[in-house]
């Protein structure tokens, strides 16, 4: 009687433990690009004195530098968002790091004041123009659905982690070698990160098989679109053609002001005026970098669960009244008084980014990130307008207390503004329409 085979026993299967989604490696590769960028933003505030002594030149020459950087910084990001649809995020990334690493090399063997508007304020001003909040948000469109608000805030911050990470050790290095060698090294660092997002960025979840982060199904790669600037332009006059976007850019023009335009460029010589030595300025505006990336994180979580107009406001309330209590506070030393101010300050700082970010995104629904990158270019420009005048009316008045009361009440007329946005009711993202009525025209009704 044959026997009856046995089947042998097989193992029991393995469970793999949880894997790291794919969307999150991204996001660190897209953050290590923006930190790069960012670390360029302060340079120029380190690098008045410096060139002052070595070239003779004007301070306001050199200062007409950080502004073509700024508002090229924010012409370029609007414009950065479309091609980067059209070509993809990764070469759009790498070849702003290679702009990066171009004008840093340049801006080391220059010997006339001009260069250091080509290579400071239009190389580099491109480069990082690519690198900012409006790539955050194109980031988080397309590999998240879950932790939108989260990521975009500490996407957002990483530029302001650049100051934590390179800003302290470029004023020491800039004490003790002179100016070069800190601009060099800024250049090969730009050139390893281009490398690095080589290897591990792509464009879409599609392209790796995997689907977006929190997305209950596999969301296929958008068709190229092509006409880059046309489209960035169409949205720019669609957009230009309703209040919120009016609002959100006059918002942000003053968020430029009081943020980046002044302190970047100004905070460095304001504390020299009051006898503080530029290491430890250069600290207490890297210690505001940490503190910005630590609100800007925060900040996004709020997000996600209030209302992003009345963040807005609570922000530049904040923020005006830090500004108006600086000249108080503004020693020779640190002191606990200046402490608070970094920290209270600084959490209010990159703050503002992710409630506007939300806000175009629920406005203007799939255009939200070119909108933004509008709303940005508008940010830069008052970017530009505050460090240039900031110079200027301390060379004019012989104090630098005249901007800070100036920018506090403007903060306030920001604070109001926020409160009037109009949101449309409906789909998130999308705005409220009649059935069949296109999304751009409902978005003019609604605003109307």
């Amino acid at each position: 009687m044959p026997q009856p085979t046995r089947t042998p026993p097989t193992a029991a299967p393995r469970r793999s433990g949880p894997r790291l989604h794919r969307s999150w490696v991204i996001a660190a590769a897209a953050g290590a690009a923006i930190v790069t960028a960012g670390s360029f933003t302060t340079v120029p505030g380190l690098l008045v004195n410096p060139l002052h002594e070595s070239f003779a030149w004007d301070r306001g020459q050199i200062a007409l530098a950080a502004s073509v950087n700024m508002v090229l910084f924010g012409l370029t990001a609007p414009f950065a968002a479309a091609l980067m649809d059209k070509v993809g995020i990764r070469r759009v990334v790498a070849g702003a790091l290679l702009f990066l690493t171009a004008g840093a090399l340049l801006t080391s063997v220059m010997t006339r004041p001009w260069q250091l508007v080509a290579y400071w304020g239009v190389l580099i001003g491109l480069g990082s123009g690519c690198l900012t909040m409006t790539f955050a948000a194109s980031i988080t469109n397309s590999w998240f659905v879950e932790r939108r608000g989260l990521v975009t805030g500490a996407l957002s911050s990483s530029s302001h982690l650049g100051q934590l990470l390179f800003l302290p050790l470029l004023a020491w290095a800039v004490d003790h070698y002179g100016w070069e060698p800190p601009v060099v090294t800024l250049a090969f660092v730009a050139l390893a990160v281009a490398a690095l997002t080589l290897l591990l960025l792509r464009d879409h979840p599609a392209d790796v098989g995997v689907k977006p982060y929190g997305a209950a199904e596999f969301t296929p790669k958008p068709e190229v679109t092509s006409g880059a600037a046309r489209r960035t332009l169409a949205v720019l006059f669609r957009a230009a053609r309703t209040g919120p976007f009016w609002l959100l850019a006059g918002v942000f023009v003053i968020c430029g002001a009081s943020t980046n335009g002044i302190m970047w460029s100004n905070w460095a010589p304001a504390a020299h005026d009051h006898g503080m030595r530029t290491t430890a300025a250069a600290s207490m505006l890297s210690l505001i970098g940490v503190f910005s990336a630590l609100g800007a994180v925060f900040s996004g979580w709020l997000t996600d669960r209030f209302d992003p107009r009345r963040l807005l406001t609570g922000y530049f309330a904040v923020r005006a009244l830090t500004l108006l209590a600086l000249p108080m506070v503004f020693t020779s030393e640190v002191t606990p008084f200046m402490i608070v101010f970094v920290v209270v300050y600084g959490l209010v700082d990159v703050a503002t980014v992710p409630p506007v970010i939300a806000l175009s995104s629920r406005v203007y629904g799939d255009d939200g990130p070119i909108v933004f990158g509008w709303v940005n270019t508008a940010h830069q420009l008052g970017a530009g307008a505050s460090a240039f005048l900031g110079a200027t009316a301390r060379d004019l008045f012989g104090t630098y207390d005249v901007v800070w009361t100036a920018l506090s009440a403007v903060c306030l007329v920001a604070a109001l503004m926020a409160l009037v946005v109009r949101v449309p009711t409906g789909r998130p993202g999308l705005p409220a329409g009649e059935p069949g009525e296109p999304a751009d025209r409902a978005v003019e009704r609604s605003a109307r």
